[in-house]
């Protein structure tokens, strides 16, 4: 991550990692794992629905955290 910007928990970078490549598969974009962080030929909305689509993800998750079920991506 660039800046000062830290995780706190430094293992979940590749769990994020690959729900990003499982969102953009799920949602027909032409990336593959492995292909790090250029995305170039995606354009800017697609990409914006791939984090809009984990944010809304991490969000799920969080609420049914919070109300004690199992939380599943």
């Amino acid at each position: 991550m660039a800046g000062n910007n830290q995780f706190l928990v430094p293992e979940v970078h590749k769990h994020l990692d690959d729900l990003k490549y499982e969102i953009a598969a799920e949602l027909g974009l032409s990336v593959h794992q492995g292909s790090e962080d250029y995305w170039g030929h995606i354009t800017s909305h697609d990409a914006g629905r791939v984090g809009g689509t984990i944010t809304k993800r991490l969000v799920a998750f969080a609420e049914q955290s919070l109300a004690g079920g199992t939380g599943q991506f």
